[in-house]
């Protein structure tokens, strides 16, 4: 078990920060037990489970989204404090488990689009899961992608041809990964900070000058000249991959550069609002180095923008125009569903979540499906012809020794459903009827919870990354992603937008539409290539 006194420290972490000036913690002897601490979560079921949990690690070469930590792994993180009357944690075991049925037969349940209005982390309530992870990442006032992400950019871009080999790339990288913190260090000083990178921005400008290709083949081959270029991109980070590709079209091609438009649906206002900086200062870099432009007044790419700060579950007016639709990066933050299924019956229970008056999380599991999560298993059964992976043995006989061995639990192991995935692809195909969808992702990540689907969880603490063992974490200060199984999206996708798709893996998209050489090491290594074979991308043809 582990000790009350990390405990204490890990608690009050996050009341003193953010300096945690007094805390003198041993990161090499206890973060596995700050990974543990991080959750005072205790599952529960309607008729009792066990839910049983290990501490991820991660591989070095499984990129993903990633929070940095020098020499090692690239992963995310959490971020500044948490109030003194918001914090009240308590380490729990499957062997001390309190009783909360009566709780959960009171509690009110929430939704996160409930929750938005509120500037303090939620008590005595319930919700589904979806709810918790999605008021966790995005709330306004608390949430992950609200209030702590910091994204990593390296400056100039990286001039592949004069490195020696990715092991250079990696250290020059490392360097100047260092060499940013410390900037922000130097401003304010922070051992929780959550930092990290996206490909677009290590690969700048290369990664988004492939886009770029594509998005204008496409668009010449489709309704070009009858139409505009529209782009519309969901997610856009720090907005490097919106001046990466209008950088392109304006210098490769004036005539599409006229027609073209690009929107950005950004649901954090912090993130919006460095977007909108990036644009100014991309115009101001523009009118400078550009006599001509100066003469004629030209603002860059000002014009051609339009940042739309709301989350695109909440859009409600049609686009009937033909666009492309960006989203890169975007799926692995999608709230899901948990699932567990009775291993006699097959029958699925879905998990809630409970939060007590103290602040702390229980899981229960019921046998009654909401609509949302009803619809999802309908159509992946459809979409699919039912050819679908369970987290159960196939075989009745299988199913009897996964429930008959010793000290096993009496539900399967927990399946993550992506019910927000299915969300987004349904507003796509009410909202947006002539998009062509362009999305890029995880299909698997290293190392993460146990259970079909599952997520890593990982906070940071003074530069490294702390993984934990379960989702019910502390609202904003954990990032909670998702590997996504394309080709079960793509089968949703067709089922919901009857629209044809192609999915390709990072390595296959790239070879057709980056210029290679700009990428590749005097070795003849190309990081834009080996750097993210875990990740694949979905095109709408």
């Amino acid at each position: 078990m582990d000790s009350p006194v990390v405990t204490q420290l890990f608690r009050q972490l996050f009341r003193q920060h953010p300096a945690c000036q007094n805390l003198n913690l041993n990161l090499n002897q206890s973060a596995k037990h700050l990974a543990r601490l991080a959750t005072c979560s205790s599952a529960a079921a309607l008729s009792p489970h066990h839910v049983r949990r290990r501490q991820p690690c991660f591989h070095h070469h499984q990129q993903r989204r990633s929070l940095w930590t020098p020499g090692s792994g690239w992963k995310r993180g959490s971020g500044p404090a948490i109030q003194r009357n918001e914090s009240n944690w308590q380490q729990r075991t499957a062997l001390l488990q309190r009783d909360m049925t009566d709780e959960y037969k009171h509690f009110p349940m929430v939704t996160a689009k409930e929750l938005r209005g509120r500037r303090e982390r939620p008590r005595r309530v319930k919700m589904f899961m979806r709810d918790f992870i999605e008021d966790s990442l995005y709330n306004p006032h608390y949430g992950y992608f609200s209030q702590q992400v910091v994204i990593f950019s390296p400056g100039e871009p990286f001039e592949f041809p004069n490195l020696r080999d990715e092991m250079e790339f990696h250290e020059l990288l490392s360097k100047r990964y260092r060499a940013f913190e410390d900037r922000l260090d130097e401003a304010a000083p922070s051992d929780t900070r959550q930092l990290w990178y996206t490909p677009t921005e290590l690969f700048r400008p290369y990664y988004g000058e492939a886009i770029a290709r594509y998005l204008v083949d496409n668009y010449k081959l489709t309704t070009y000249p009858y139409d505009d270029l529209i782009i519309y991109e969901m997610g856009a980070g720090r907005g490097t991959l919106m001046l990466n590709i209008l950088d392109y079209i304006r210098d490769m091609d004036p005539d599409v550069y006229a027609r073209t438009q690009y929107k950005i649906i950004e649901i954090s206002s912090k993130l919006a609002g460095v977007q909108d900086s990036q644009l100014k200062q991309s115009a101001a870099r523009w009118h400078s180095s550009s006599p001509v432009a100066a003469a004629a007044g030209n603002r860059g790419h000002i014009g051609k923008v339009e940042i739309i700060n709301q989350s695109i579950f909440d859009w409600s007016h049609v686009v009937p125009s033909p666009c492309f639709f960006l989203a890169f990066e975007v799926f692995d933050n999608f709230a899901h569903d948990v699932l567990r299924y009775d291993l006699e019956t097959e029958a699925p229970l879905q998990g809630t979540v409970l939060i007590d008056d103290s602040g702390d999380f229980f899981e229960f599991y019921v046998p009654v499906l909401d609509p949302t999560v009803a619809h999802f298993l309908k159509v992946r059964h459809l979409a699919t012809s039912g050819r679908y992976k369970l987290p159960y043995p196939a075989s009745r006989l299988g199913r009897w020794f996964a429930a008959n061995r010793p000290g096993a639990p009496n539900l399967s192991n927990p399946e993550y459903v992506p019910t927000r995935l299915m969300q987004f692809f349904e507003v796509l195909d009410k909202y947006f009827p002539a998009h062509r969808l362009v999305t890029s992702d995880f299909h698997s990540l290293p190392n993460a919870l146990p259970g079909l689907n599952a997520p890593i969880v990982q906070t940071r603490y003074q530069r490294r990354p702390v993984p934990v063992t379960t989702p019910l974490v502390h609202q904003g200060y954990f990032d909670i992603m998702f590997p996504t199984d394309f080709h079960r999206a793509e089968a949703i996708y067709q089922a919901i937008t009857g629209k044809l798709t192609r999915v390709l893996s990072h390595e296959e998209f790239m070879r057709r539409w980056a210029y290679l050489e700009e990428t590749e090491t005097q070795t003849g290594e190309n990081p834009l290539l080996s750097w993210y074979k875990n990740a694949s991308v979905l095109t709408t043809l």
